[in-house]
């Protein structure tokens, strides 16, 4: 972009933004009972309007100028982000931009098989799945469709003949629904290309019904992984990476944990999140966010959208796990949906 400062700007707690969340989609095929519950997200429930959906010019642009802020890592989010019509012309676009280290996508896997080399032939480079059971009658009660536990298999060994490896796995553990799956999760991925990430049920949004009692805190993850194949930490990969990292001492592989709920796990985040219709939210766990779509629309220049970045990022006070209340907890929150995760 001519003229601008690539000099990354970093927050009121020196973080820089490296990461950026871009949400495609507001719908997903899925109603999993931790993310878009039926009781709320059902047959009336009003998604967004095309028309105030980022079109991919929009969106490319956005990147391109998020880019020369400092970021180096995109991943494409929802909603599904399957579920957005020709995707794979917005990662040929996105792929493209000089400057952008890697390009990732997050997917519940149903529509995997049949785009992974699509996506992977237009440049994106990984993928990570979300799959909370490998018991399909306890994967059906989650994604609460009735979707079965074999297409998202079929969807990753689908990306992994892509050439979309390593693929990460998401497996959001709640006490009472999966947990009696977490070790028989890390053995079927042990040895493989797969790197299973376990995360604690979290408060986020306002209509999962968390509670406290529901979570599964990830030193007993590891304790019960532990037991029968044998564990050793591993340091981060990045500066603010959030999962806690560890090794199989067999030489299976690795594992990962996210103690959202257990530990503070977001002091050092690098991250900030685009939502679908295009408001920038600087936490996970955020009340409210920063419209970049109406500037877009009223014909601001790059530098003058790059100025109001600069503006929102500099100003980031965001530490939600290390100040998390009972009224923090119940506050008003956007939905993870909305936002990607």
């Amino acid at each position: 972009m001519p003229g601008a400062d690539l000099q990354s700007v970093t927050d009121t707690l020196d973080r820089p933004l490296r990461d950026l969340r871009i949400s495609v989609t507001d719908r997903c095929n899925f109603r999993c009972t931790y993310c878009m519950p039926k009781e709320v997200f059902g047959r009336g429930y009003r998604f967004l309007p095309r028309r105030l959906l980022l079109t991919f010019e929009e969106i490319t642009r956005l990147a391109r100028i998020f880019i020369a802020h400092g970021v180096e890592k995109i991943r494409i989010t929802g909603g599904e982000p399957l579920l957005r019509r020709d995707l794979e012309q917005l990662i040929e676009m996105i792929a493209q931009l000089d400057g952008l280290r890697d390009l990732t996508l997050t997917t519940n896997g149903a529509l995997l098989a049949r785009k992974a080399q699509v996506l992977r032939d237009a440049g994106l480079r990984r993928v990570t799945v979300s799959l909370d059971s490998l018991d399909d009658a306890v994967f059906k009660l989650m994604n609460d469709v009735g979707s079965p536990v074999g297409q998202v298999l079929e969807g990753i060994e689908a990306a992994r003949e892509a050439g979309l490896a390593p693929i990460k796995i998401n497996m959001v553990v709640r006490r009472g629904m999966n947990d009696d799956d977490v070790l028989g999760m890390a053995r079927f991925f042990h040895s493989t290309d797969c790197i299973v990430r376990f995360i604690e049920y979290m408060d986020v949004g306002t209509t999962n019904g968390w509670k406290l009692e529901d979570v599964v805190p990830a030193a007993e993850i590891i304790a019960r992984i532990n037991e029968e194949l044998p564990l050793e930490p591993a340091d981060p990969n990045y500066r603010g990476e959030v999962v806690q990292r560890y090794r199989y001492t067999d030489g299976g592989g690795e594992i990962g944990v996210i103690a959202s709920v257990t530990q503070p796990f977001c002091g050092d985040c690098t991250r900030a999140r685009l939502s679908a219709d295009g408001v920038l939210y600087t936490c996970l766990f955020a009340t409210t966010g920063h419209s970049f779509r109406e500037l877009l629309r009223k014909g601001r220049s790059d530098e003058e959208i790059l100025e109001f970045l600069r503006d929102t990022w500099t100003a980031r006070t965001d530490r939600y796990s290390e100040i998390r209340t009972v009224e923090t907890v119940r506050g008003a929150k956007v939905e993870m949906s909305h936002i990607g995760g």
